[in-house]
């Protein structure tokens, strides 16, 4: 068989095609298991951002530091700290803009970020928006989040308090610099529903439209590894074809 394939010139091609239809057809298969990773993280949105909100200081002290808890719809009670404000970088299609990243003080040494919302650069200073500098104790729902940074996230810019990512060690590092305030693990993105007076910062802005598009991806990587197949065919078909010369 390896001879009448290197007889046709065809040794080098099949070896080349198989390694390109197991490349493709590996692509198409991970394609697949991103698709069943992506419903299930659908699926537990769905299921976790509709249900009534749980009191969060439980929901930690009942599980375990690694369980996953993203998107859980909790509520807590505390203060605003508002002269703490952190802002996490957040264009728009509309223009530049902001995350309001506050503490809400829980208990004397303890603090959980709260994502109050988005405000537009024109509005990033909190005097132009005193309407929503919330004061006293108040009941805060919203969304669980875990932070975390990804491999292309830019470093936290702490001098010029600009966050890409929402450290909540950091954050709290540079709000009370040499206090034992201590941050709970999580941030909270704030439902909409707690938009204050005024409408800035506007809550309710977890991403919960998350595209899946992976079993069109998967399709297209099995086409192109159809197409291989047939146009090795017709490629080995034509070499098989060839007249023989004779070697003199």
């Amino acid at each position: 068989m390896l001879h009448r394939l290197s007889n046709a010139r065809l040794l080098w091609p099949s070896l080349l095609a198989l390694i390109g239809l197991g490349v493709l057809l590996g692509l198409g298969t991970w394609q697949l298991k991103r698709k069943a990773w992506k419903e299930s993280i659908i699926a537990k949105i769905e299921t976790r951002v509709d249900a009534p909100p749980v009191d969060l200081v439980n929901l930690l002290t009942a599980t375990h530091e690694d369980s996953d808890l993203e998107y859980t719809h909790v509520k807590i009670r505390g203060r605003y700290l508002n002269d703490k404000e952190r802002y996490l970088y957040a264009p728009e299609r509309s223009g530049l803009g902001w995350h309001v990243l506050t503490p809400l003080l829980i208990s004397p040494e303890t603090v959980v970020w709260i994502n109050r919302g988005f405000v537009p650069d024109a509005r990033k200073d909190p005097a132009t928006r005193k309407e929503g500098e919330v004061e006293g104790e108040v009941t805060v729902t919203g969304l669980l989040r875990q932070p975390h940074t990804a491999a292309f996230t830019p470093a936290n810019d702490v001098a010029r308090n600009i966050w890409h990512w929402a450290d909540t060690a950091g954050l709290t590092a540079s709000a009370f610099p040499g206090q034992p305030m201590k941050p709970l693990r999580v941030v909270i993105d704030a439902d909409a529903s707690e938009t204050p007076a005024g409408g800035l910062p506007k809550g309710g802005v977890t991403r919960l439209q998350i595209p899946n598009r992976h079993l069109e991806y998967a399709f297209t990587w099995y086409g192109l590894a159809a197409t291989l197949v047939g146009v090795f065919v017709a490629f080995a078909v034509g070499r098989l074809r060839e007249p023989k010369i004779e070697k003199a």
